[in-house]
């Protein structure tokens, strides 16, 4: 089946309160995606965002990212005013989010909604708590005991707590407990708002497509409350940690820091916490895109306490036991491997043992000195192309940055001799569409031309990532007519 659709983050969205949100904006972006032929809308990973604010170093993997929560919708329940929200700054340009701003007032205004809410006699919050226990008890206390501690991670708290103890445990349960009912409130109201905006979509006939990082973060309730599943020591201190090679990008290779996981404990119980990992996820999107697929064949272990990724080795990952465990548990779930970067023939073995497809990313394709697997002609039906991704520069950004030699390979390719530069994008979004691959996603960035402003992220950088923002009413009636146009030319 041909499809295609669109790449924006939640936090892309135009908003009034300087990040997106399941706001009405959402809502119209939606009708958007149905009115212009799309079937598909890609988000990046949704959980709580802390240093450095990206999605992919989240304090929980299951939780929701409060920042989402739309504030109008307390307004009309009574729980807030307008001129609450618009009491505090937010931040002045329509295109840049602000997070420090953000931080330093979302949750004073969504306490305030909290403390009017009377949740704790809500029964529908009740439920709510009851059923997902098994996560958020942990993920609520973590986020009070680090507040309680003014922000520092878990392995800079008192050693009591720090390692759990069962006296400390219930210690900070009953002083922090009004500390603790609020977070709860704060992903009861996530849930409620998000899965009503997730069937919203799925009656217009568009599908969510999830995203997960391959790891958690060291820094998360996910570590600090099941060290077991990680390569930590008795003090629960890292043994080793994530990061990629040095390579052609980087001389010392990316430092990510993340926990490794202790496979050995993971297949002695069957992969559980996996399972109910993808299964949690699958209660959230339709699709699931698995980021840094790789690591499940080989993955790189750096010695904690390394300043660069320089004397890590590679070690072997799960396999292909671990995904059959997950079609065992949960059936034919729909996942997109994130297989991009070097690829060894054990990589690629095991992405075809799974059935799931890989990424096409046409900015990787033209490189005028060798041939490229990113390139159309050498897809099969079964991956998923892109014109770029949230790493990636626009399309736009990144041809103004190639050399001539790839700029004219381009234009080769293509056919296409007469293409101005600033209508480039659209040659690349047609070759993407006409391509034989079942499903295309186009950042929404490159269906509006834009140019390496409108670029979310840099990896192996800090500072200005994921600020981006779309502002309102960009995409014109004329934009969505060419698009649906193409849409259906190309069979999708």
């Amino acid at each position: 089946m041909r499809r295609s659709g669109m790449l924006l983050p939640i936090a892309s969205l135009p908003s009034k309160y300087g990040i997106g949100s399941f706001s009405k904006e959402a809502y119209e972006f939606i009708d958007m995606l149905e009115s212009s032929g799309q079937s598909l809308w890609q988000i990046l990973p949704l959980g709580p965002t802390g240093y450095g604010d990206s999605p992919y170093q989240s304090f929980s993997t299951f939780a929701g990212n409060p920042y989402f929560i739309d504030l109008d919708e307390l307004v009309k329940e009574g729980l807030l005013t307008k001129e609450e929200c618009n009491g505090y700054d937010w931040g002045s340009n329509d295109e840049y989010i602000d997070y420090e701003k953000i931080y330093l007032s979302r949750f004073k205004v969504l306490k305030k909604a909290y403390k009017r809410s009377e949740i704790y006699s809500n029964k529908r919050f009740m439920a709510y708590c009851n059923k997902n226990k098994w996560w958020l008890n942990d993920y609520a206390l973590y986020m009070s005991i680090k507040d309680f501690f003014g922000g520092k991670s878990w392995v800079e708290w008192d050693v009591d707590i720090r390692l759990r103890k069962k006296e400390a445990i219930h210690e900070y349960e009953e002083k922090l407990s009004d500390d603790i009912l609020f977070y709860k409130y704060l992903q009861y109201l996530f849930s409620m708002q998000w899965n009503r905006l997730k069937s919203y979509a799925n009656r217009k006939g568009i599908s969510i497509v999830g995203d997960i990082p391959i790891y958690v973060a060291l820094d998360s309730a996910d570590t600090w409350a099941n060290p077991e599943l990680f390569q930590l020591n008795k003090e629960c201190v890292p043994i080793a940690v994530a990061g990629c090679p040095p390579d052609g990008f980087s001389k010392t290779g990316q430092l990510w820091g993340n926990p490794l996981y202790y496979w050995e404990y993971h297949k002695d119980t069957d992969y559980e916490w996996w399972i109910k990992r993808i299964e949690y996820s699958f209660k959230l999107y339709d699709i699931l895109r698995i980021d840094h697929f790789r690591g499940f064949d080989e993955y790189y272990s750096i010695p904690y306490g390394e300043n660069t990724a320089v004397n890590g080795s590679w070690e072997k990952g799960p396999g292909i036991e671990l995904f059959k465990h997950i079609k065992e548990k949960l059936g034919n779930v729909e996942i997109i491997a994130e297989d991009l970067g070097f690829l060894t023939d054990s990589v690629r073995q095991l992405l075809s043992d799974t059935g799931y497809p890989g990424m096409k990313v046409l900015q990787f394709a033209f490189d005028s000195r060798e041939d490229s697997d990113y390139l159309p002609h050498n897809y099969n039906n079964n991956c998923v192309v892109y014109t770029g991704t949230h790493d990636n520069n626009t399309t736009i950004g990144w041809y103004k940055e190639i050399n001539k030699k790839d700029k004219k390979m381009c234009i080769d390719y293509m056919n296409n001799k007469n293409s101005r530069e600033s209508e480039i994008h659209w040659d690349f979004i047609c070759l993407a569409m006409r391509s034989v691959a079942d499903t295309c996603i186009i950042p929404v960035q490159d269906y509006l031309g834009l140019g390496e402003e409108a670029r979310i992220n840099t990896p192996s950088t800090l500072g200005n990532n994921w600020t981006w923002r779309m502002k309102q009413n960009s995409i014109s009636k004329k934009n969505i007519k060419k698009i649906k146009m193409l849409t259906k030319l190309y069979g999708r």
